[in-house]
């Protein structure tokens, strides 16, 4: 997948929170073209998350997406394994690290990442803010879990194609 860098991340940003895009169009658009996407990131793995957690999941995983679509218009269908594989590999990693605090945990992740903004976008979005009271110490990981994921899957989608 080519690089997608800060730039294209917050053109899409500016798209969604400057309105040029009616939001619930880009959410039937995503569940449209990437329906195994949004099982996963609706599925019972994330029922420990709050509803505004969930909800911020959907909208993070949203700008990725349209980040890539940027770079790769009319990129395809992800495969429901490639991202059930991908996730439970992440899992794996994160399951190595002793560390106790939120960055400190996921700089393995860092390491040599090839959609090293795209991650960076997520961690940002992640980190204690006052405007993001609302993520929870344990959602916290389970959402960094679930947009590396999404990052992973379709970088090792479209290295295929």
């Amino acid at each position: 997948m080519k690089f997608v860098p800060e730039s294209t991340i917050d053109q899409m940003l500016e798209r969604l929170e400057g309105g040029r895009d009616d939001f619930e169009d880009v959410v039937k658009d995503f569940s449209k073209q990437q329906p195994f996407l949004l099982g996963f990131l609706c599925s019972e793995a994330f029922e420990l998350l709050t509803n505004e957690e969930r909800d911020y999941m959907l909208y993070l995983s949203i700008v990725i997406w349209m980040s890539i679509l940027q770079l790769h218009p009319g990129a395809a269908r992800l495969p429901e394994k490639l991202i059930g594989d991908t996730e439970e590999n992440n899992w794996e990693v994160l399951k190595t690290v002793t560390a106790r605090r939120f960055r400190e945990r996921i700089d393995i992740f860092f390491e040599n990442y090839p959609q090293e903004d795209l991650l960076a976008f997520v961690e940002d979005g992640l980190v204690y803010d006052p405007e993001r009271e609302f993520i929870t110490d344990e959602g916290r990981e389970y959402l960094f879990i679930a947009l590396k994921t999404v990052i992973d899957s379709f970088d090792q989608y479209l290295k295929t194609r």
